[in-house]
């Protein structure tokens, strides 16, 4: 598939396999999605251009390194925000972003509720974070709005991709990236992944 990335950690395959659990409670599982949102923009941001300054040490001067400049992280709201706090635990210095977007089954489209992006986005990195990627439609509509900004390079993150969301973005989008702790089976009759974690906003926020 193209532009899609897995990422085979042991920790954080161990991570998910709990939070695949249906035992694990709702404090469990925003601990764990806040984890991986941590651990997953971690091991993408290995990829950031960086530039050197000056630093003086306790006893010498000497030379830093740091990012030329950090991504604008969008959450998809509202599973995205069970990873936001991680994210930006690794990226302190990143500002955020949010959108409010969900698939409305009545009138088969998906239906924006809020937009709110940090003032200085231009030609600015995206690392656009959704826990699941499923049928591709959410996040084919945040890029499509995202990109009416102006906005640089768009990577998204998730938890679990499937590989008919992967198909759908890579042919509305193929220059956007796709970061994913894991290639799901695919999609039931329901849409839902699987074998999938159940629905992750319900699970974050206690609401089944």
């Amino acid at each position: 598939m193209n532009n899609f990335t897995e990422i085979n950690h042991p920790v954080l395959k161990h991570k998910l396999a709990i939070l695949r659990n249906k035992n694990t409670d709702s404090i469990g599982f925003r601990g764990l999605m806040n984890e991986i949102g941590k651990f997953l923009s971690y091991e993408i941001m290995r990829e950031l251009e960086v530039e050197e300054f000056d630093v003086e040490t306790p006893m010498v001067k000497t030379k830093g390194v740091r990012p030329k400049s950090y991504p604008i992280i969008v959450s998809i709201m509202r599973a995205g925000n069970g990873m936001l706090d991680g994210v930006l635990e690794t990226l302190p210095y990143a500002s955020a972003g949010h959108i409010g977007i969900y698939r409305d089954k009545f009138i088969d489209n998906t239906v924006e509720y809020y937009f709110k992006l940090p003032k200085e986005h231009k030609a600015k990195d995206i690392l656009l974070i959704d826990p699941m990627l499923a049928t591709g439609d959410t996040a084919i509509a945040s890029i499509d709005r995202l990109k009416q900004y102006q906005v640089g390079k768009i990577t998204m993150m998730c938890v679990l991709a499937s590989p008919e969301g992967i198909r759908r973005l890579n042919h509305f989008h193929p220059d956007v990236k796709i970061v994913s702790l894991s290639l799901e089976e695919g999609l039931n009759e329901q849409g839902y992944l699987l074998p999938g974690l159940g629905d992750a906003g319900d699970r974050l926020y206690n609401t089944k």
